[in-house]
């Protein structure tokens, strides 16, 4: 078997704006398989800067889904009151303010008044460079912050377990938000702000969010974050339901409070997603889930 490179850390990092669902379970599962066979300690860091949707039952059913599951971690909040009182990412908005003055400094951001209506009435979410030329003042009310990028730039991405790939910033992240209208910071720049800070040096996600490692990964560069820049990341497959929509935190059948209320056990619910990865026969734990997914080729390090 091929031996992995060492990390120091990875994380799971959920949001809590709604239940957490088999699709989520596959990407903690795969993290802490990760983490088992690289010697990388596992980080919880919830994302809650999204005010609007965050609610205190999301962020408990956090808890409750990985002590449901058996799923480890070993540093940041074991309850979501410790969450609250020590780690939410408010106690960390001098870091993210920091890193959005240096980017004033460097002129790399211009100020945005278009709502979504106005990007949807102009062709969809992509942004068009609409405010690009006009000098908004960036203390101005109600305005985005947004990052000045070109889709020329070559992006160097490092990618499980010791590989790398050239890639240039998807049209769908041109001058992409750093900081929302309502003042917080978006979350890109969270990300690589919170990563850096922890010491984060693999990252694992699913592959619909390929355009927003792009997106760190050039922010990251602009900031001359180079421990971001080494960053390793794996971006594994998403479960699909019938018809290859998606699962999303709306679709209550897939939560696993859901599965929970209905009498299911941790190996009903791991044996689900690997059914749904195609693979028949019984999973019993992480393990086995993310060892199904990474396949038997790889060994912890030495």
């Amino acid at each position: 078997m091929e031996k992995v490179p060492a990390f120091q850390k990875t994380r799971i990092a959920p949001t809590p704006s709604g239940y957490l669902h088999l699709g989520n379970v596959l990407s903690f599962a795969l993290t802490a398989e990760l983490a088992r066979r690289s010697g990388a300690r596992i980080l919880l860091r919830i994302d809650d800067l999204d005010r609007q949707r965050v609610q205190p039952a999301y962020i408990q059913d956090i808890f409750d889904t990985l002590q449901f599951l058996e799923i480890p971690w070993h540093e940041g909040p074991r309850t979501a009151q410790e969450f609250e009182r020590e780690y939410s990412q408010v106690h960390r908005m001098e870091l993210y303010k920091a890193a959005l003055v240096e980017l004033v400094e460097k002129d790399a951001v211009f100020a945005c008044s278009c709502s979504r209506s106005k990007l949807a009435a102009d062709g969809g979410e992509a942004y068009r460079g609409t405010c690009l030329l006009q000098t908004i003042a960036l203390d101005g009310p109600d305005m985005n912050w947004r990052l000045y990028t070109s889709l020329d730039r070559k992006l160097r991405v490092h990618t499980w377990p010791n590989d790398s790939r050239d890639a240039v910033l998807p049209a769908s992240m041109q001058y992409f938000v750093v900081r929302k209208r309502d003042g917080f910071p978006a979350y890109q720049l969270t990300s690589v702000v919170d990563d850096r800070h922890f010491g984060v040096d693999l990252v694992v996600r699913g592959a619909d969010l390929w355009p927003s490692t792009l997106a760190q990964v050039y922010l990251a560069s602009i900031l001359q974050e180079e421990s971001f820049l080494q960053t390793t990341f794996n971006h594994h497959p998403l479960l699909m339901k019938q018809g290859e929509v998606k699962l999303s935190k709306s679709a209550s059948d897939t939560s696993i409070q859901y599965l929970r209320g209905a009498g299911k056990r941790p190996a009903d619910v791991y044996t689900m997603i690997a059914h749904m990865l195609h693979h028949e026969g019984t999973i019993n734990n992480w393990q086995e889930l993310g060892g199904l997914v990474l396949g038997e080729n790889s060994r912890p390090a030495s």
